[in-house]
């Protein structure tokens, strides 16, 4: 192993040929492939059901869903099955080498609350863990490094929230995703796309022996026995199989052997790794409540502190997707970013002021900033309960997190789950163990340990979880009754998806599916992207003459969402993708 501390260390390694295809391929796979889908569009019928339904990004994972709420099973039992299934078949996005966020309403309690299975920086882990000579590591070489791999959540988040609310046995919910990994099935297209797209790919033994030569076969084919063994044994033996025993010292000597990057995860921080359980963070929006994903997760309350902010404007008045609603939004987003960025970090290391980021009367501060007729020149994090903004504090935007995957499901009882699920940059750290991808969520912390003279609050802590932006979300209407389920995947852009749809479908009285099939416009602090090849295109102009930065750029959203309506539920999937919608 190689490790970067010393400048013989980076010279023997970092040359121009590695950086431009890491670089290259990297970007290739940002979550910004094309929008093109398989997927033939669902009828409106087809969508809609009155007891139960799943709403995910492969018809196999919602199928093996539904197979467990016809045998009963609780909304949590659906999520493991079809969670499986994605591991399989969404590898390069979503496994049990990395972790996510599970949002569950329990109808009979009237609860709502999240299981968090975020990943955790081993023990060892210093602040400096992504400085080179007190400079900021290139995330290419971060990525594809030993550094960059999180102690996985997934595995002992589900089991976590099966030990509370399942109904069927553990082992039986991985028969459909065992089953079609010894099998095998076509790959799908846009997987192959990924491959091709990705060149990084081609650098790394583990990616080229998995997922180039299966893309290379005629026809592609997708099939991997080494992760059915793995999900037998984790299904036969239990969860805690993957955190002792074979499968974690195969992962810790999959680490050994990294090519670069710190070498400090040991089986203690396998055992030692453990799921919460949390209140969600929930907040009003007009005539309705929506709760989300708390810290570890700026998903919730950056998506709540958009919302809070945008109630001060006529939205519903407003042409959906038109200039002035666009120049809202995307200004909302920006103060909320700036926020998100200053003050939200894992809660076990980090004071996070939640009530206070959330309070009306902060956010019409923050809302009175906001001007009709110009882009705010610079934007800063507010001080809530004492001004609307830190002239002085400038923070700068983070972009990280490209991967992820989504799915919504509600069970024949009433139950709704949302879950996010992530390996971080698609393919993750480009190495595999035991047939599953291994994640390189720690790249979500903050490279440089200092913000203002005092640790940054998503800095790199041993047992620390990084700052993440899944926004796993449910709605309900002023008498509690549930309105709307909805995720995404794509980093940190997922908060634009979400807000986009909530307000799509709260504001504007669009079907989710319609909804979630707008086009995407958003704003992390970095200017304004608008999809290429939409009608969003035509606004680039008036946007600019307000004073905003525009880039026009691909943004392959992944929303799953699902909606009560009269008759029951009607679901949506996202057209960029290969997903469907389907209840009984």
């Amino acid at each position: 192993m190689i490790h970067l501390s010393s400048p013989i260390a980076l010279r023997s390694i970092i040359i121009p040929g590695l950086i431009a295809i890491l670089i290259g391929g990297l970007a290739a796979c940002s979550g910004t492939d094309p929008a093109t889908s398989s997927r033939t569009e669902q009828p409106i019928e087809d969508r809609q059901a009155a007891h139960m339904m799943v709403a995910a990004a492969h018809p196999a994972a919602v199928e093996a869903g539904l197979q467990m709420l016809r045998r009963g099973g609780h909304a949590v039992d659906a999520a493991i099955a079809v969670q499986m299934v994605l591991a399989f078949i969404e590898a390069p996005e979503t496994g049990i080498g990395g972790g996510g966020y599970l949002l569950l309403h329990d109808k009979d309690a009237g609860e709502t609350r999240l299981y968090d299975g975020r990943e955790t920086a081993p023990a060892a882990a210093r602040p400096d863990r992504f400085q080179i000579l007190g400079m900021d590591m290139p995330l290419a070489l971060a990525i594809p490094s030993g550094s960059s791999v999180g102690v996985p959540g997934l595995v002992a988040m589900l089991a976590k929230a099966h030990r509370d609310h399942g109904r069927l046995p553990w082992k039986e919910l991985f028969i459909p995703a065992i089953r079609l990994a010894e099998q095998g099935l076509p790959m799908p297209q846009r997987l192959q796309r990924q491959i091709q797209q990705d060149l990084s790919l081609r650098l790394f033994a583990d990616t080229r022996r998995y997922f180039r030569r299966q893309a290379q076969s005629d026809p592609p084919m997708l099939r991997n026995a080494e992760l059915a063994r793995t999900l037998r044994l984790i299904a036969q033996a239990g969860p805690d199989a993957f955190y002792q025993g074979p499968i974690a010292q195969g992962l810790l000597e999959r680490l050994d052997d990294a090519r670069w990057g710190a070498n400090d995860m040991t089986a203690k921080d396998l055992t030692d790794y453990r799921a919460i359980n949390r209140e969600a963070v929930c907040r009003p929006y007009r005539q309705w409540t929506v709760c989300g994903a708390p810290p570890s997760s700026s998903g919730g309350i950056t998506v709540l502190q958009i919302l809070g902010i945008l109630e001060s404007f006529p939205l519903g008045a407003m042409e959906p997707n038109g200039s002035a609603a666009l120049h809202l939004i995307v200004e909302s987003s920006r103060l909320a970013f700036a926020d998100r960025n200053y003050y939200i970090g894992d809660p076990a290391f980090v004071v996070v002021p939640v009530d206070r980021l959330l309070d009306a009367d902060y956010l019409r501060q923050r809302a009175s900033l906001i001007r009709a007729d110009r882009a705010l020149e610079e934007v800063h994090p507010g001080d809530p309960g004492h001004r609307a903004e830190i002239s002085e504090k400038n923070v700068l935007p983070e972009v990280g997190e490209r991967g992820t995957s989504h799915f919504s499901v509600v069970d024949a009882q009433g139950n709704l789950l949302a879950l996010t699920s992530s390996n971080e940059a698609p393919f993750g750290s480009r190495m595999l163990s035991q047939g599953f991808v291994l994640n390189n969520q720690l790249t979500d912390f903050h490279f440089s340990p200092m913000l203002d003279g005092k640790p940054h609050p998503n800095a790199v802590a041993g047992g620390k979880r990084p700052r993440s932006s899944m926004a796993p979300t449910m709605v309900f209407d002023a008498q509690g009754k549930p309105k709307l389920i909805i995720g995404s995947r794509g980093g940190s852009r997922i908060i634009g998806y979400v807000v986009k749809t909530l307000i799509a479908v709260l504001d504007w009285n669009m079907d989710v599916q319609d909804a979630i099939a707008l086009p995407n416009a958003l704003d992390r602090g970095v200017g304004i992207e608008l999809e290429t090849g939409t009608s969003l295109e035509l606004h680039a102009p008036t946007l600019e003459a307000l004073g905003h930065k525009v880039s026009i750029v691909p943004m392959t959203s992944g929303l799953h969402g699902i909606e009560r309506i009269e008759t029951g539920w009607r679901g949506g999937a996202d057209p960029r993708l290969d997903g469907v919608a389907r209840g009984e």
